[in-house]
């Protein structure tokens, strides 16, 4: 039997969203607080970071809501709730950044997922970073007129 959901119903729409983040959670651990753990561990370490720090420092001069928003992003990432409405692709379109960016910035959460989470929750954060690292960098590559093919990766040939 084919079970068909109405466009129209958005109580419906709510509770199939609650049930498929109860579902991640249920398979992940992941909670809030292990999502607001990774964030503010995974900033510390990035204000600190000699290559990745003075991009963030440059552009965030209040860390409260920087923070606020990525929790929200990682809520929605990792566990489909919603709750981010942002747009992170134009925010990082303008900036210095290449793959060594990409790089460390993937190395330091990865790090900082493995130290904080238990291995399946910081196996699905990873998978996740490693996608969003992956979009962004082809973003960035096209903004600056460079098409990159399949495993290409983008160095600005001159540093900003």
């Amino acid at each position: 039997m084919q079970t068909r959901f109405r466009i129209d119903d958005p109580a419906g729409a709510a509770a199939r969203r609650e049930a498929a983040v109860q579902r991640l959670r249920d398979e992940t651990g992941i909670d809030e607080a292990m999502i607001d753990a990774l964030v503010e561990g995974f900033y510390a370490r990035v204000r600190d970071d000699v290559l990745i720090g003075p991009i963030f420092a440059d552009r965030v001069t209040n860390w409260a809501p920087h923070l606020a928003q990525m929790k929200l992003f990682w809520s929605s990432v990792a566990l489909s709730t919603g709750v981010y409405q942002g747009r992170p692709m134009p925010k990082h379109l303008p900036l210095p950044i290449d793959a060594r960016h990409f790089d460390r910035w993937l190395e330091l959460f990865a790090d900082t997922a493995r130290t904080l989470c238990p291995p399946i929750a910081a196996d699905h954060f990873i998978e996740r970073a490693r996608r969003i690292a992956e979009s962004l960098e082809l973003g960035v590559a096209n903004a600056s007129g460079v098409l990159l093919a399949k495993g290409e990766r983008f160095v600005r040939s001159t540093q900003m």
